[in-house]
């Protein structure tokens, strides 16, 4: 099972979106949340909290990042489990730390959301927003 965990940065009722390079392998040129693979023995916001740092610069303060939703893909052994989180506060200025992953950094309003690599996200942070 591979485990993913991703982040919202919420600023000024903004959201923080990453465009992934059209030279991934997986969800090529989509916009999407910042995050990454869990490392073996890590915690969802340990890693969040590593992710967010290494993709964007920004460091998060675990306790204050709230659960958004999870979703699964797949089956058994090849399954993949995201689970999205909401960031509200952090220090550091996010900048596009990964440019070998993400081509573009953007905040977008709730209703100029682009489509997401992950729908289900789209439609929990659009709520979570209201």
């Amino acid at each position: 099972m591979i485990q993913i965990v991703m982040g919202a940065l919420i600023r000024e009722g903004q959201i923080l979106l990453v465009h992934r390079s059209p030279n991934r392998p997986v969800y090529p040129d989509v916009w999407g949340l910042g995050g990454g693979h869990l490392e073996t023995g890590e915690t969802e916001l340990a890693g969040l909290a590593r992710e967010l740092d290494e993709e964007l610069g920004v460091q998060i303060d675990p306790g204050s990042a709230i659960h958004l939703c999870r979703l699964q893909a797949g089956r058994g052994g090849e399954s993949v489990h995201f689970s999205a989180w909401i960031v509200k506060q952090w220090a550091g200025t996010p900048v596009n730390a990964a440019p070998e992953e993400h081509d573009e950094i953007r905040w977008f309003r709730p209703e100029e959301l682009p489509p997401l690599a992950h729908e289900p996200v789209r439609t929990a942070l659009m709520e979570a927003m209201r």
